[in-house]
């Protein structure tokens, strides 16, 4: 019985739901590539445009920053693996087990996951690390992250502010998380 309860429980922690990339309108990628094996790390970004909240407002953004990766930075999709809104709403990006185009040098060993805004003034929201430590958790248990991986702000691999000030400064919540 005892084990049940404990499974239930795992598996409330560590789900979480996600918004498809058809449920936000996205557009076909130009190509798309797997990750040879699970991720060894998570690299944390911020998007640096403007803050959501809710399915059809966040939805409208990604549409919008998915076409800037696509059309002015010449990617093959929109950049990160997975996108987070300010009410902590998980968005489909790249997906598991996708190689991102977030982290130069890096992109083939990393996950990426962006919160929407711009964290240098604002910071994140509690219901939006809450769910980046779910999707965390459920990576590892579904086996698309190495169980010890590695979480990393972006600034920690590149000469860039990226994740801005204060969601760098929450970073040890999300990795005393995992």
């Amino acid at each position: 019985m005892k084990q049940t309860g404990m499974k239930r429980i795992l598996i409330a922690i560590s789900s979480v739901n996600i918004v498809s990339r058809e449920q936000w309108g996205a557009a076909p990628p130009k190509q798309r590539e797997t990750l040879r094996e699970p991720a060894q790390g998570v690299v944390i970004h911020h998007t640096a445009f403007q803050s959501c909240r809710g399915l059809a407002e966040c939805s409208d953004e990604l549409v919008h920053i998915q076409r800037f990766h696509m059309n002015e930075r010449d990617f093959d999709d929109i950049g990160y693996n997975f996108l987070v809104g300010g009410d902590g709403i998980v968005f489909e990006g790249r997906g598991w087990g996708v190689v991102g185009a977030h982290t130069k040098g890096h992109n083939y060993d990393t996950l990426g996951i962006a919160f929407m805004g711009n964290f240098n003034n604002d910071s994140p929201s509690k219901d939006a690390l809450q769910s980046v430590r779910r999707l965390l958790v459920s990576g590892v248990s579904r086996g698309f992250l190495q169980p010890h991986f590695v979480l990393f702000g972006h600034r920690d691999l590149g000469a860039t502010a990226c994740p801005g000030e204060n969601l760098y400064a929450a970073l040890p919540q999300l990795r005393s998380a995992t």
